[in-house]
Parts: C-alpha cells; sequence; structure tokens
C-alpha cells in the first residue's frame, strides 16, 4: 500500500519516458507529494488520491501540460486558473501550464486548490451533472426518430454521456442543414450502439 507523500514505483516509468514536459512533470508531482496525498497510476497517468478517491492528475499535451481536477467544477477558482476543456466537460477543470516557470510561480496557488479538493472529496460533495433529458433535441433529429423508430429505439439504449454528446453535437451547428448532414453522418453509429467518437 502506498503512503502518503512518497514516491510510487508504478509512476516512475510515467516521469522517466515522458518525451516532453519532463521537468514540469518532475515539479508537479513534488508539489502533489507536499501534499496528503497517495501516488497512484491510473488511465495511463499519475493520479493523486485521498482515502482512495482522485483528487488530482498530471498530464501532458502537445501544446501544454496539466493538473486535471475531477471535481474542478466545485472548486472556488479565486485566482480564475481553472479551465473547463469542452463544453461538454460537466465536472473536470485544468490548470495548464506551458514551462516551468509557471508552475514555480504558482506552488501556492496550486497547493491551495489541491486542498480545496481534498475538502470537497472528504465532504461528499458530487458535482450536479446536467442529465441527457435537459438538452433539447434538435427538430431534425426528432423527425428522424418520429420517421424511423428503430433510431429512436436506438438513441433511448444509448448512455446518457453518448446521447448528451450526440445531442450537444448536433444542436451545435447553426444551420438547419448542417444539423441535417451530421445526423445523417451519424444514424449507423447510433443504430450500432455507438458514441460520438467509438
Amino acid at each position: 500500500m502506498m503512503s502518503e507523500g512518497s514516491t510510487n514505483p508504478k509512476v516512475d516509468w510515467f516521469f522517466s519516458s515522458a518525451k516532453s514536459w519532463q521537468g514540469e512533470f518532475e515539479k508537479l508531482r513534488m508539489i502533489m507529494l507536499e501534499c496528503p496525498l497517495t501516488e497512484e497510476l491510473k488511465w495511463g497517468v499519475p493520479c493523486y488520491t485521498s482515502k482512495k478517491k482522485n483528487i488530482v492528475l498530471i498530464h501532458g499535451f502537445k501544446e501544454y501540460c496539466a493538473i486535471l481536477f475531477p471535481k474542478g467544477a466545485l472548486l472556488k477558482d479565486p485566482h480564475g486558473i481553472l479551465i473547463q476543456q469542452t463544453e461538454n466537460v460537466q465536472a473536470a477543470r485544468q490548470i495548464r501550464f506551458t514551462n516551468l516557470q509557471d508552475i514555480v510561480e504558482q506552488v501556492s496557488k496550486i497547493k491551495e486548490y489541491i486542498y480545496e479538493a481534498i475538502e470537497i472529496e472528504q465532504a461528499g460533495l458530487k458535482v450536479d451533472m446536467k442529465k441527457s433529458t435537459e438538452y433539447t433535441i434538435p427538430e431534425e433529429l426528432q423527425r428522424k426518430m418520429d420517421a424511423n423508430t428503430s433510431l429512436k429505439t436506438a438513441f433511448a439504449a444509448l448512455t446518457p454521456g453518448r446521447q448528451r454528446a450526440y445531442l450537444f453535437y448536433f444542436s451545435e451547428a447553426k444551420q438547419s442543414k448542417t444539423r441535417e448532414s451530421r445526423i445523417e453522418k451519424y444514424i449507423q453509429h447510433i443504430l450500432e450502439g455507438k458514441g460520438l467518437n467509438d
């Protein structure tokens, strides 16, 4: 069992094999280990937990590296540094960094957010997720489903997350013609029970 504040050998490979952001990752890891967190490897990235609850993850992208708070939407964000990756992301929030200096200058802010995230978990708070029913079904999709009962049944059988992604993607198009073509393109996907990105 990993103890708080100690490195986990399972996670070492992530840091040693990182092609980029090595210095940034090391600094972020040090910050995490100075907090009352346990280092684990989940989804192939370092994940820091408190009492087995996920608090914060470290991950890298091409343009930036980031720490991700799975329940970041509940953080107060007094410094205005949390980023919602896309409009579809309901709970998680990132703090992004593009260089080591970025991280060094924000150590105390990062820790402040980590401690708040731990408190949120300990209090058992949950992010109030929007239900699929709160998203309106574009009339173009409604017409297709009314005309094709197997499409209607297949859509209803999708997981709420998949339904939301489709509804969001279809509704996002400003013109009816674009919505029509997006829906056309994904009918087969829906019939096969697949999500937008499957």
